[in-house]
């Protein structure tokens, strides 16, 4: 009896553990990744300060984010000028340069595309996710909607109601093929856009949580 008891208690403390685990694993990689981005910024951005203009060369120590709100001042002038038309001109100028060199062109252009797809807001997002059959009846995939078609493909099919969807590849969701698919074939899913991104980057390993009571 002593045995069993040992071992149920052995369980009950394990399992504790593991949920503990579970619970500040993420709290404890989300702080210390913040740390490291911010320590990784003031490492590169503070070097750049006059010694007459850096705090610490008053205080004798480091402020820690100071860096990272430097960066981020900064970055938002930058945004501010390219708005304009020096700016808008600037711009051209460089990306002009740009397209004149190959390799150069080709990491600049997928780092812009990527950086452009994750941080310009726009009202011109994906409405919905959704599952279809690609690339042939059988296989399912999440993709995304766009809209509704119109115009010459819309009239070009000629079917009742197209929609206009996007299936992401992985881990890379910023490429992927563009397919226009009848609504009657497309299954459309409860989870948001933000949660099927994620499923796909993982690669299926970040599934999203669903309540099957809810219909």
């Amino acid at each position: 009896m002593k045995i069993k008891k040992n071992q149920n208690l052995f369980q009950r403390l394990r399992s504790n553990f593991l949920t503990g685990l579970v619970l500040i694993t993420p709290i404890i990689l989300t702080i210390y990744l913040l740390w490291g981005v911010i320590n990784f910024i003031d490492d590169k951005v503070i070097p750049w300060f006059p010694n007459k203009y850096n705090p610490s060369t008053y205080l004798g120590k480091d402020i820690p984010g100071l860096g990272v709100m430097t960066f981020l001042i900064f970055t938002t002038i930058v945004g501010m000028v390219t708005k304009g038309f020096f700016g808008r001109q600037l711009i051209k100028f460089w990306e002009s340069l740009v397209d004149r060199t190959p390799v150069f062109r080709s990491i600049y252009n997928a780092l812009k595309q990527i950086a452009e797809t994750v941080f310009t807001k726009s009202d011109q997002t994906f409405k919905s996710a959704c599952l279809v059959e690609y690339p042939r009846r059988g296989i399912w995939v999440v993709a995304f909607v766009s809209t509704i078609t119109r115009g010459e493909i819309k009239e070009k099919i000629n079917k009742d109601e197209i929609l206009t969807v996007f299936v992401p590849t992985t881990p890379n969701p910023t490429s992927g093929f563009l397919l226009f698919i009848p609504k009657k074939d497309v299954i459309m899913l409860k989870m948001s856009v933000e949660n099927a991104a994620k499923l796909v980057i993982s690669a299926g390993l970040v599934v999203p949580e669903y309540n099957e009571k809810i219909k």
